[in-house]
């Protein structure tokens, strides 16, 4: 019997996979499973906000004017009409009041990098708290780090491109920065500005920096760490018919393109409401930078938040030696801070696989946090040390809208920096083992009904009954005081395929 007349789509397939592995390969790709669970979600708003950034940005570029030469504005902003500036501010102001649509451009394009920066931060935790950076995925956590620190990098040059006076102002306290590096804090900084501060360089050097440099480094990060996500399994949470073998989820196609894509219109719908209804960045209220002027209530946007507070919080130490000062006051929360809370973050998944011993078999069930009492307890004291910095950030902000004094205010922050995460640990800590505690005496009692009955002996006691659904994750055995480790298990290698 003949085999029937074949469609243009089958002979298309059928060519396709006569020359790439189309059948064999695409289809075990397109039939990868991906848990199904809202936090898995986090790093996925962070690539479609990176895509958004992408896409407004490549469009900015063609009106945007990398300048810093003098003219003198004559747009339709008639406030400033007249004013000297630099062209850049000018093409800014042109961008915003000119050009059809360039206000929502420029608004969505910072909305999308408030968002980008968010979702790569709430991603980290989510990998943190439930351990999802063991082994294989100590690389991925290590990219992952790196590309929050690039984005923190892109996200300040884009906010310094307008040159007006709030993002010079940042500009000017980066140098201070750089000044505040013994022995080379003076040549650091004639690298970037070219000149004495502000110079004629540093918006045409951050230019390519921000359009080219860091956008092809993240990209090139985001690729490699895609690759990995593909090649090894998938974290999952625990649950019936989920092991370390296996990764239970939607395939790849249809159903998680479809819900993939989904997410993608939304955040791309949120973000352009955003950009059409809730003002951000005026650069015209500011207008243009001037070296002998500073706005008061200035505040960074709220990623660079923490290095403000850190900045206001620490008082005034200086050292003299040898004829050189040193600025204390800069270096320490600026310079030595940052690369000691990322030099720690960077090594964390090692440390802790060694003291835990699960460095010798991969991990590809995520913990829930009240599992791992001592890592949680470290989190959550982690984001307290951030909340107070970033809170410190803005106490000139705070003290004016309360009424209270700014330097009683700067020492309860100053306090409630030292006490604070001391406290957080703790009080997680213990709530973590309450909460294991209460699940184990639920495993072994059961669950109150409400119902009392009367004992032979005259007592009385309360009706349990069993527990008929429990979520599995790490054995309910007694953990350790300190390390909150679950009961050792038999090695064996998991494979990474599924």
């Amino acid at each position: 019997m003949e085999r029937e007349r074949s469609g243009p789509g089958e002979r298309f397939a059928d060519a396709a996979d006569g020359r790439l592995p189309v059948l064999d390969g695409g289809g075990r790709l397109m039939r990868k499973a991906f848990p199904d669970h809202w936090s898995f979600l986090l790093g996925e708003l962070a690539l479609y906000s990176l895509l958004v950034l992408v896409l407004t940005g490549t469009w900015l570029t063609f009106f945007f004017a990398p300048e810093m030469r003098e003219v003198v504005y004559q747009g339709r902003y008639v406030p400033l009409r007249g004013v000297r500036m630099s062209a850049a501010f000018d093409s800014t102001l042109r961008i915003s009041f000119d050009i059809r649509g360039g206000l929502l451009m420029r608004q969505v394009h910072h909305w999308a990098a408030l968002v980008f920066v968010a979702a790569i931060g709430l991603h980290l935790l989510r990998i943190f708290f439930t351990g999802a950076f063991r082994r294989p995925r100590e690389l991925n956590w290590v990219i992952g780090l790196t590309l929050f620190m690039l984005a923190l990098a892109e996200g300040f040059a884009g906010y310094s491109l307008p040159d007006d006076l709030l993002s010079g102002t940042g500009l000017r306290i980066a140098q201070g920065i750089m000044l505040s590096i013994p022995l080379v804090g003076t040549y650091v900084s004639l690298f970037v500005f070219g000149a004495q501060f502000p110079g004629q360089e540093i918006i045409s050097r951050l230019y390519p920096l921000h359009i080219l440099l860091l956008p092809g480094a993240l990209i090139g990060l985001v690729t490699v760490h895609l690759i990995l996500v593909f090649h090894l399994k998938h974290t999952q949470w625990g649950g019936p018919g989920r092991t370390r073998r296996n990764a239970v989820g939607k395939p790849l196609f249809p159903q998680f393109t479809a819900s993939s894509t989904g997410l993608f219109l939304i955040v791309f719908g949120v973000l352009a409401l955003l950009g059409g209804l809730a003002q951000i960045n005026p650069v015209w209220v500011y207008g243009p930078y001037r070296p002998d002027l500073a706005s008061t209530g200035s505040q960074p946007d709220w990623y660079v938040g923490f290095l403000e507070g850190a900045l206001r919080l620490v008082p005034p130490w200086e050292t003299t030696l040898a004829g050189h000062t040193l600025m204390w006051n800069v270096l320490l929360p600026a310079v030595v801070l940052p690369g000691l809370l990322f030099l720690v973050l960077y090594l964390h998944p090692f440390v802790e696989q060694r003291l835990t011993g699960e460095g010798r078999q991969e991990q590809h069930l995520c913990d829930r946090p009240r599992e791992r009492p001592v890592r949680t307890a470290l989190g959550v004291a982690g984001i307290t040390f951030y909340g107070v910095l970033l809170l410190a950030g803005g106490n000139d902000v705070l003290a004016q809208t309360f009424r209270i004094s700014v330097n009683t205010l700067t020492w309860v922050l100053r306090t409630a920096l030292v006490v604070g995460p001391v406290l957080a640990f703790l009080l997680t800590r213990r709530l973590c083992h309450a909460l294991m505690a209460a699940e184990r005496e639920h495993l072994v009692d059961g669950v109150e009904t409400g119902e009392v009955r009367q004992t032979v002996e005259g007592g009385y006691e309360g009706e349990h009954r069993p527990l008929r659904t429990h979520r599995p994750g790490a054995p309910l055995t007694p953990l350790g005081p300190r390390t909150g480790t679950p009961a050792p298990e038999h090695p064996e290698p998991a494979p990474r395929r599924r």
